[in-house]
């Protein structure tokens, strides 16, 4: 049995252990918090100029979207003429997508259609469907707009993101949308799931860091055609699940001027349906292993593992610690650390509120409680980050090859 001499040594050694294994991460997320007060404020929606006619070609891929792809396309009519064309990819749906956008064409003639051929060898289905609407996209437009079918563009959006991206000089751009969260498991986790991309990357908005740590969006996505010229479309990011940060990262490598910005006023998304979709679908994409060195990779886990899921797994032994005798140097300074990060992440739940639509929701309540599930975010990051998908969207991946089949 341990005497409680032995039980305050050992809880004070494990407190010590804690507190140096979690400072330097403290220090790398208060450095990317503090980015904060000085992002870039969200894009507002903005009437199209005379110049900017004709300038956008965008691209919709689909694969059996029939549930979400209606808003998509009816707030894509409602952008104006500086929309060239609107290009919905589809990959041979069975769901009756092909029908709602064939029914969508009769009221805006710029709405096209499109199969892509079958998925070669080495190819991801959507950086395909991508490729294969950009190579069909219209020589005289200046932007290629990437946009997912559960996207609900609102009016100004496309209008607002070119005259910004030109007036600045960008090559690429991507935005945050407002997320529509409905059901209580979703409210719960899904922003847990997005507050490990602040903690690793900082907030949307925030000034550019190095190509290694670019953060992009392919929900909405605005590339110059040019750039996409010299980049051979999407074949850098053909094995990628994540082929939108793989491709942003490749474009900031080749110089060009990549950024990611807050577009919660111009852009609404319906991503998932409660959470058990919400763990499997979204949370094995969000670790980005296909556009992150091994290094990075298992520096963002013990990142996330002491910023995120610590605090909360850790606070209980460290009160109980402090609790059962005289509390020592290392006990406190263990127990202070981890009570700011706790405080910090209950203020972070304040700033994303307006990244979310609960409007739809009778139980928005839950949102207040989603720092609770901060360690099953990370553990969802770890588990995704060890795994290599076999299926996405319907599709079968060979692994073996690293070629998908269909």
């Amino acid at each position: 049995m341990f005497s409680s001499v032995s039980l305050g040594v050992l809880s004070s050694a494990i407190a010590l252990g804690l507190f140096a294994l979690q400072l330097p991460a403290v220090m790398v997320l208060f450095a990317r918090l503090l980015k904060g007060p000085t992002r870039r404020p969200p894009l507002q929606p903005r009437a199209m100029t005379p110049d900017q006619a004709g300038q956008v070609s965008v691209v919709v891929p689909t694969l059996n979207e029939a549930l979400r792809v209606a808003p998509c396309l009816t707030g894509l009519s409602q952008q104006t003429a500086e929309v060239r064309e609107v290009l919905v990819v589809d990959s041979r749906s069975t769901d009756g997508t092909r029908e709602i956008v064939q029914k969508a064409q009769e009221t805006d003639a710029r709405i096209r259609l499109l199969t892509d051929d079958p998925l070669p060898p080495g190819w991801v289905g959507r950086p395909w469907a991508l490729h294969y609407g950009y190579l069909q996209s219209a020589a005289e437009s200046t932007w290629i707009l990437g946009l997912d079918a559960d996207t609900q563009p609102q009016p100004g959006l496309v209008a607002a993101l070119i005259a910004a991206a030109t007036a600045e000089q960008y090559d690429l751009v991507s935005l945050s949308p407002r997320f529509i969260l409905k059901g209580l498991g979703e409210i719960w986790l899904q922003p847990a799931l997005l507050m490990t991309l602040v903690y690793r990357f900082g907030p949307t908005g925030a000034s550019e860091s190095g190509a290694e740590r670019v953060m992009a969006n392919g929900q909405c996505f605005l590339c110059r055609r040019q750039l996409l010229q010299q980049l051979d479309g999407y074949t850098s990011a053909r094995l990628s699940f994540c082929d939108d940060v793989t491709l942003a990262r490749e474009a900031a490598k080749a110089g060009a001027k990549v950024g990611f910005w807050d577009g919660a006023q111009l852009l609404k998304v319906r991503m998932y349906e409660g959470l058990a979709e919400t763990w499997k679908e979204w949370g094995r994409s969000l670790d980005l292993k296909d556009a992150s060195s091994r290094g990075q990779i298992w520096g963002d886990l013990w990142f996330l593992t002491c910023v995120q899921a610590l605090p909360w797994l850790s606070l209980p032994l460290l009160l109980w610690g402090i609790g059962s005798g005289p509390p020592t140097l290392p006990m406190q300074l263990s127990l202070g650390l981890n009570a700011s990060l706790i405080a910090a992440r209950v203020a972070l739940q304040f700033a994303i509120l307006p990244s979310y639509d609960l409007s739809q929701s009778p139980n928005r309540w839950i949102f207040w409680l989603s720092p609770l599930a901060d360690p099953w975010a990370v553990l969802r990051i770890w588990l995704s980050s060890l795994r290599t998908p076999k299926s996405w969207r319907g599709r079968q991946y060979d692994l073996a090859v690293t070629a998908p089949s269909r």
